[in-house]
């Protein structure tokens, strides 16, 4: 879906830099903490990009350092090695973003947390992050993206770069708490070197009215590994249009692709490509989808390119509604039919990702119990 850039032009105001994420406003912490950021966490770092000012940066942990782009830009000689060389450059237009580096061979103990967040209504956000996992390191990043309380419709744009390098290991948790009005486009590519993990979980249970994304992990050594899993509910009047690619160009390369998606009446257009360039490389693509009404749609598009024999890559995709003997098999055990959808629902999404605060683990239940009841009408 096309974007008119010109309906997002309001321009937001400078916003204050914050010393420590728990003095911003209560609503602004609360919508934080259903994106998957927690204020009072105990984190190795933590960014925080308000429209197009960076209201928060700290790092606590030597092994690993957080910078506002152009800070790291200005200090890192233009990020020459990086800055541009996965991704292609569309505009100069950029409000910020954040550079993220661990130090070779080091274990970052805590988690990151980094929060791209709408303040302004009809605004435009643009964005360009750098993260490097640095050879032989560990790094685990929480992203929020979310859009204040009072703001209905914005633009967001997120361009994201990934370096994992040599025996490194990479885990990506992003959580999207987008507002009813938002066209939300994130382009992120991923370079996985030799004997390096990437893991990606993504979560969407709170959906923008147009969401398109496409990440493509290139597994450019030998033993790299590339995981993404996704869950998705799309209500009436939103469309998610997502997936996952990996080529793999290098032998003993794994990936693997999941995805999960619920349409509660919205449209759902779940992607996922594997190409396999090299002999020894394996990989699968699994894509379900459960819709709960008969005005939803859900558009499962696997895809499978093997570019040479001598290589293992399969895929599954199941599309379909609950069925109701497994229903009536949970309320013979005293569950109302209510209660057993949302344990359906909730069993399906696999929403069991390490590391999500209480009250977002509260949100999603309370989501996935909406939907569970809107879908026995």
């Amino acid at each position: 879906m096309d974007i008119d850039r010109k309906a997002y032009g309001h321009r937001a105001p400078e916003r204050p830099e914050l010393s420590r994420l728990a003095d911003l406003p209560e609503e602004d912490k609360a919508t934080l903490v259903r994106s998957g950021i927690d204020p009072d966490a105990q984190v190795s770092g933590s960014f925080m990009l308000t429209d197009s000012s960076t209201v928060h940066c700290d790092c606590s942990d030597p092994n690993v350092e957080v910078l506002p782009m152009q800070t790291a830009m200005d200090l890192h000689d233009g990020l020459k090695e990086y800055s541009w060389k996965l991704m292609e450059k569309e505009s100069d237009q950029v409000d910020g973003g954040y550079f993220i580096r661990s130090r070779p061979g080091a274990t970052v103990t805590y988690p990151l947390q980094t929060c791209l967040y709408l303040a302004e209504d009809r605004s435009a956000q643009d964005v360009h992050n750098i993260v490097i996992a640095e050879e032989g390191s560990t790094l685990n990043i929480l992203s929020g993206c979310a859009s204040a309380p009072g703001v209905r419709s914005g633009l967001h744009v997120g361009i994201s770069e990934i370096y994992v390098k040599k025996g490194a290991t990479l885990s990506f948790t992003m959580v999207h708490n987008w507002a009813e009005e938002m066209a939300v486009r994130p382009k992120t590519k991923i370079m996985v070197e030799e004997g390096g993990t990437f893991i990606s979980n993504y979560i969407c249970l709170k959906p923008a009215k147009d969401l398109v994304m496409y990440p493509t992990a290139t597994l450019n050594g030998q033993g790299a590994v590339a995981t993404f899993n996704s869950v998705f509910l799309s209500t009436p009047g939103s469309t998610i249009d997502s997936g996952s690619r990996v080529i793999l160009k290098a032998p003993d390369t794994r990936a693997e692709v999941v995805s999960r998606a619920v349409s509660m009446g919205g449209k759902i257009y779940a992607r996922g490509h594997l190409v396999g360039e090299v002999p020894g490389v394996k990989a699968h693509l699994e894509c379900d989808g459960l819709i709960l009404s008969d005005s939803g749609l859900i558009h499962a598009i696997p895809e499978l390119e093997a570019r040479c024999n001598d290589l293992e890559m399969s895929h599954e995709a199941a599309v379909g509604k609950i069925a109701q003997e497994e229903i009536e098999y949970l309320m013979a055990r005293g569950v109302s039919e209510e209660d057993a959808r949302s344990l359906i629902i909730k069993g399906f999404l696999s929403l069991d990702i390490m590391g999500l605060p209480d009250e977002l683990k509260r949100d999603m239940e309370e989501t996935i119990q909406k939907a569970g009841s809107e879908g026995a009408m």
